[in-house]
């Protein structure tokens, strides 16, 4: 089997999370800087088999787009046009911030390094994703 990646796309930041070959655990990848995404995303699929990329839909409480909606758009159709082999598929990520931020509290993450670690909500909630992902498959 192939590996899922699950994108926490934002503006200047997104997280990354990956399955194993398996697919059974979600675990975190990495963060990167959302300008070099795409580049990062190519090399990552030479290197690893990647059978789905799931990104995060950001929707307001409402159900309406968030800001960041026409961002992750503008992706999606750029990743279509040059990677079809690999599809691409939303997936709601209303709260996975929230829940993020609740998991390295509750994981006992030092102010300091919260502070200096601004990524680690983003690649937590692209976990999260993830695992909501392969769960709602299941």
């Amino acid at each position: 089997m192939a590996r899922i990646l699950s994108i926490d796309y934002g503006k200047k930041r997104t997280g990354l999370a990956v399955t194993d070959p398996m697919q059974i655990i979600a675990n975190g990848l990495t963060t990167v800087e959302t300008k070099n995404l795409f580049d990062f995303l190519c090399k990552y699929i030479k290197q690893e088999e990647v059978e789905r990329l799931i990104i995060g839909k950001p929707m307001q409480l409402d159900g309406k787009p968030s800001e960041n909606l026409a961002r992750v758009e503008n992706f999606v159709r750029r990743w279509q046009k040059a990677q079809p082999a690999i599809p691409i598929e939303y997936y709601d990520e209303r709260f996975t911030s929230v829940l993020a931020q609740r998991v390295i509290l509750e994981a006992g993450v030092k102010k300091k390094t919260r502070r200096e670690n601004k990524g680690l909500v983003d690649e937590i909630s692209a976990t999260i994703i993830l695992q909501d992902y392969m769960n709602s498959t299941k």
